[in-house]
């Protein structure tokens, strides 16, 4: 568990534990704190539970058990336009860059901003001045104002998924939370689209929570590690502290039994 800015962390996990309608279990009381400010990468093998916390956080499953805070707020109790505006507060990145392909890259910037509306405008006829500054802006930030006009089918790997940074960021939200969001492009590619999302979290003082596979770049990129196996928390430490042995026990054959891990 992390200490936190100002007292109050911007996300939490209290004993977390989600199963699926199979009878699956993916989380087994999880509890994680992640400050405000703070980037957070979360490791483990394909299946230990990695998207289904991110899930989770992003308010997008609700747990079996347990609860998820923002602020200190349960947002499962919130209704109408305070879970909407709940929601635009946490931009998403996804390992699909989940784009309009036909659409501009400003378009789909645009996208990110009907998140903060009151109630849902035309993309096309009924977006504010202001809105389009906004989405242009995070697009620049992103190095993309060349492709301002270009197609997202016609982008390659990196720039679309520059283009859902940018989507989200737009909604000008206080949390990052990325989902595997290099997994479909190759190293050189993904240390930069990661180096990206960092530095623009660090910026704008946002909190970033990445579920990465590359161990090495999220020793580059975090604050803190946390692992998780088989559902179940492994470690939540200062990314300094932890050594190549918790790595490999991390990561070690899922029939072998971890010490300490219940």
């Amino acid at each position: 568990m992390t200490s936190t800015r100002n007292g109050i962390p911007r996300v939490q996990a209290d004993a977390v534990s989600y199963r699926y309608p199979d009878g699956t279990t993916a989380l087994h009381e999880v509890s994680v704190r992640v400050a405000p400010g703070e980037i957070v990468a979360v490791l483990g093998r394909s299946g230990a539970g990695k998207s289904t916390l991110m899930r989770c956080l992003a308010g997008l499953e609700a747990p079996t058990s347990g609860r998820v805070l923002h602020d200190g707020v349960d947002r499962s109790g919130l209704r109408g336009r305070a879970r909407r505006r709940a929601h635009a507060r946490v931009g998403l990145v996804f390992q699909e860059f989940q784009l309009v392909e036909r659409a501009t890259v400003l378009s789909n910037a645009l996208i990110g901003r009907l998140a903060c509306q009151p109630l849902l405008p035309s993309l096309v006829h009924f977006v504010r001045s202001r809105d389009r500054e906004i989405a242009v802006e995070a697009v620049c930030r992103l190095g993309l104002e060349e492709q301002l006009r270009k197609r997202a089918d016609a982008l390659s790997g990196g720039q679309r998924q520059r283009v859902a940074i940018a989507r989200a960021l737009a909604q000008q939200p206080d949390m990052l939370l990325a989902d595997e969001p290099v997994a479909n492009l190759d190293p050189v590619l993904a240390r930069g689209v990661v180096d990206d999302i960092v530095r623009l979290a660090r910026v704008e003082g946002l909190t970033a929570v990445l579920n990465l596979h590359d161990v090495e770049l999220a020793r580059h990129v975090a604050d803190r590690l946390v692992g998780l196996r088989a559902g179940r928390l492994v470690f939540d430490r200062p990314t300094a502290s932890i050594s190549d042995t918790d790595l490999d026990l991390l990561y070690a054959d899922s029939a072998r039994p971890l010490a300490g891990v219940q």
